[in-house]
């Protein structure tokens, strides 16, 4: 969000720059210029008046700076590569938490006369929330794998599919595995007085920060459709 700071640097940015297009110091016309964290000025967008000369070096100067924040985008987008993995590590860590605590609880509550752990629909849903974080945690450890080669200055090409698909794929297994982690608890799951409604909500966020699912699947695609 714009605050106030921003808006009056706007607001004084622009009335001098309408001051010196009025006044004939401005060379050029086209739309409003700020300056960037570096302390240059970035350039007009639009270019209609001037010498040809004037012209030729505002276009230089355009080109230089779009080519120097498309580097920048490129290096932070690069860095998501590696940091998306550790969102996956952590949903690893909650869903794991979960799945102890809920297998712990089922051998212990009893009903009908037994442990529910021994039911059958009990001992599916158990077998389901394993299966789920252990294909998670071996694609995390992929992704970790390829983001540790490309760390060392080696070239991998699915790096990004693999940190996207491995951020995506825990994230999503924690979530389902806290939700079924409360289901077993039954009423206790969802009161403050057991930890797995915590790692529920803690395993909601892996799947905001760091991109979206969604995002992380849109990424997934552009790189299956390159």
């Amino acid at each position: 969000m714009e605050t106030g700071y921003q808006r009056g640097r706007i607001q004084d940015e622009s009335m001098r720059y309408e001051q010196r297009k009025h006044d004939g110091s401005l060379p050029v016309i086209g739309v409003n210029t700020f300056r960037n964290p570096a302390g240059d000025q970035a350039p007009p967008a639009v270019l209609a008046g001037g010498t040809e000369e004037e012209k030729t070096s505002q276009l230089a100067r355009l080109r230089g700076f779009q080519r120097r924040h498309r580097d920048e985008a490129n290096q932070a987008l690069a860095t998501l590569d590696h940091t998306r993995i550790t969102i996956a590590a952590q949903a690893l860590g909650i869903a794991q938490g979960a799945l102890d605590y809920a297998a712990g609880y089922v051998r212990q509550r009893s009903q009908f006369g037994r442990a529910i752990g021994e039911f059958q629909g009990v001992q599916f849903m158990l077998a389901d929330m394993a299966m789920k974080l252990e294909a998670a945690r071996q694609l995390t450890y992929h992704a970790a794998a390829l983001s540790e080669r490309a760390m060392r200055g080696d070239k991998v090409s699915r790096l990004t599919f693999a940190s996207a698909a491995a951020k995506c794929f825990a994230s999503d297994a924690a979530m389902a595995i806290t939700t079924d982690a409360v289901q077993l608890l039954g009423g206790y799951g969802y009161v403050r007085d057991y930890p797995v409604e915590r790692m529920m909500r803690d395993a909601k966020i892996t799947q905001i920060y760091e991109g979206t699912n969604q995002i992380q699947r849109l990424v997934m695609a552009r790189q299956l459709l390159k």
